[in-house]
């Protein structure tokens, strides 16, 4: 049987080792998931006759060739950083690798290695990076193919909470790494071109400047800026076009009340706190404030952002607890967006009945015949349960897909690449209808619209 093995059993695996689970018969497959947890593996696969869990440390040299030498590809879905090592070994055996994860500066240069030995090393395969690449390129190069001159790129994705678990005030529950979260949009400006300008939103006024879209049957939601648009004209092929900006979504409102964190300085990863052990919510809030003795910590934090009590945004601050003097810290030496992220956990994190969404929107402005054009494409996609979730369906699937198409030598360019050819892209996005994964498209009238006005 032909080995696949998966370095990784986390949140995001279920849906990626059902799929060789259910495949395993027909395709003559053995799926060994490794971790260093070797429970988390073995919840995963179960008992199925053709499947195995073992134990597997990244960092042990033996015990991590020994297990790629035996493999017929390679996934890793380990943290982004992990993937070298693994692929360093895949150079060595003749192995092909897939990761979710983007192409790290490392990764990009065995590229020349990878190709002398007729390998592929697929990267930025799960949902974002991923699913867009492809839905977006399907597109681009459609448009293209009818002699159509791109001038507009727009693309959004969130991941969020389902409305029948949207149960706060603030629209959103942690669906991914809630560190990610809370330190989004920190380590440079947001950078894109908009209508031929380049233009620049800095971390202080990030949450500030979004936009708004709408997704029928789901309602209104708001997107702030990612951190580098720019470097998505080489990869997509767009370095003439005149707008292209890429974006978050959240829920309308999530970003201004966002912004309050900001403006006090609590998600600062750059120092840590003394005694932060020791301080209470209370005291951790306090902390950010003026020094006063009469005023309360809800009154100098009122007066502080300049807001009312009667203000929707205080009734969001009340709602995660930050004023109980009871509830502590207990984080030795920590900063202040890590202190943030726990009490953001207290409210934020998913229950076990709730559902999570994945919301994906693209809009393509183009030219032809001198008339410009616009089509917006949407997909939303909600998850079953805490096990199979949107977030691991739209992150695992692609990763299967392309590791059984590689396998299988349907998709065989050597090289670490990205999905955007149609080799890779028109495979994969038609499978994944199966699956749900449907984008719907629809023509607009064209509308170029300014972030920089928003």
């Amino acid at each position: 049987m032909r080995n696949i093995l998966i370095i990784g059993a986390g949140k995001s695996a279920s849906y990626l080792i059902k799929y060789f689970l259910d495949k395993s018969h027909t395709e003559n497959l053995h799926i060994t998931v490794g971790d260093i947890n070797i429970e988390n593996a073995q919840k995963l696969v179960g008992d199925h006759p053709n499947a195995s869990a073992i134990f597997l440390d990244v960092f042990n040299e033996e015990n991590r060739k020994a297990a790629i030498e035996k493999a017929a590809i390679v996934i890793s879905m380990l943290p982004a950083r992990f993937h070298i090592e693994v692929a360093k070994d895949c150079v060595h055996y003749g192995k092909n690798m897939v990761t979710a994860s983007y192409i790290s500066k490392e990764m990009q240069a065995l590229d020349e290695a990878v190709k002398e030995k007729g390998l592929v090393f697929m990267n930025e395969i799960g949902v974002d990076p991923g699913i867009d690449h492809m839905s977006a390129m399907e597109v681009i190069d459609r448009i293209r193919d009818d002699n159509g001159k791109m001038i507009l790129f727009e693309s959004f994705t969130g991941g969020l909470v389902a409305p029948e678990s949207d149960t706060n005030l603030w629209n959103y529950k942690f669906t991914w790494n809630p560190r990610n979260v809370v330190l989004a949009g920190q380590g440079g400006a947001a950078k894109f071109i908009q209508e031929g300008t380049y233009k620049y939103i800095p971390y202080n006024r990030l949450f500030r400047r979004t936009e708004f879209l709408n997704v029928e049957g789901y309602g209104k939601f708001e997107a702030y800026a990612n951190r580098d648009s720019l470097k998505y004209r080489s990869v997509y092929g767009l370095d003439d076009i005149l707008t292209l900006y890429r974006g978050t979504i959240r829920r309308v409102g999530y970003s201004r009340a966002w912004q309050m964190f900001v403006i006090l300085g609590m998600t600062d990863d750059s120092y840590t706190i003394e005694n932060s052990a020791e301080m209470s919510y209370r005291d951790f809030v306090n902390s950010f404030l003026p020094y006063s003795p009469t005023d309360s910590v809800e009154l100098k934090m009122r007066h502080n952002l300049k807001i009312d009590q009667d203000d929707t945004l205080w009734e969001k601050l009340l709602e995660l607890d930050l004023f109980n003097p009871t509830k502590m810290v207990g984080l030795e030496n920590a900063t202040p967006a890590q202190i943030l992220q726990k009490i953001l956990m207290d409210s934020w994190t998913l229950a076990p009945e709730d559902k999570d969404m994945i919301v994906m929107y693209h809009k393509f402005g183009y030219e032809k015949d001198g008339k410009k054009h616009q089509i917006e494409s949407k997909m939303v996609i909600l998850g079953e349960d805490q096990t199979y979730t949107a977030m691991a369906k739209t992150v695992g699937l692609p990763v299967a897909i392309a590791a059984l198409k590689i396998l299988n030598g349907e998709i065989k360019t050597p090289g670490v690449q990205l999905p955007i050819t149609k080799e890779v892209y028109t495979p994969i996005l038609k499978e994944l209808e199966n699956y749900g994964v449907i984008f719907k498209e629809e023509e607009v009238p064209y509308f170029g619209y300014d972030p920089a006005n928003m």
